[in-house]
């Protein structure tokens, strides 16, 4: 079954489910959906940064900071969280991911119901190729640099150790970015990254 053939649940704005249709479907048409991102640290802390392959349905060759995805008809959050992290890190035995909050994202793309969560992954490694083009664990301040600076070079000042990147190199420099090293980020990841910025900063 091709992606666009996978049937998920159309939901209203309240995360009501209200029907179901291919995912072809729901993009061309702009129903809203269920997806997940995963928020996915090593021991260090450092959070694992991808490139998404040309291939993909929706913002292809962009940078994300989650893992994750759609979440199927019938599917709940919690087992699409564990389901698509374990897939897109290409690991098995993966903890549950911790649910931290959700949303309504609305914006280039479409609409769709975001839960995101967080999860510390300890096990080696290895993206899906279809998947991701390009991986890192990157220091968070240098996750930050990126996401307030997309098109500014890396400099090696960030304190990456230069054993993470997929091919080899310091783990920030990605063989394939664009012209000039920037890096142009999926517009729902963006959000919820900055949401979990704000949510992460509020007071206890």
């Amino acid at each position: 079954m091709s992606a666009a053939d996978e049937v998920l649940d159309v939901v209203d704005r309240e995360d009501r489910v209200v029907g179901q249709a291919p995912r072809g479907r729901v993009y061309a048409e702009g129903l809203i959906h269920r997806c997940v991102f995963v928020q996915a640290t090593d021991a260090a802390g450092r959070i694992f940064v991808h490139r998404r392959t040309a291939s993909k349905l929706v913002f292809p060759s962009a940078y994300d900071m989650f893992v994750g995805g759609v979440v199927a008809a019938g599917e709940s959050y919690d087992r699409a969280a564990l389901r698509e992290a374990e897939e897109e890190l290409g690991v098995t035995g993966l903890p549950q991911p911790e649910p931290l909050f959700r949303f309504l994202y609305e914006g280039p793309g479409g609409a769709w119901w975001s839960a995101v969560y967080q999860v510390r992954c300890e096990l080696p490694v290895r993206p899906q190729e279809s998947e991701v083009a390009w991986h890192a664990f990157l220091d968070p301040a240098e996750v930050e640099r990126r996401v307030d600076h997309p098109g500014l070079p890396h400099d090696g000042t960030d304190g990456t150790d230069g054993t993470d990147g997929a091919d080899g190199t310091d783990g920030a420099d990605d063989p394939g970015a664009g012209a000039g090293g920037g890096w142009v980020w999926v517009p729902d990841g963006l959000e919820a990254y900055r949401r979990l910025r704000a949510w992460r900063g509020r007071p206890q």
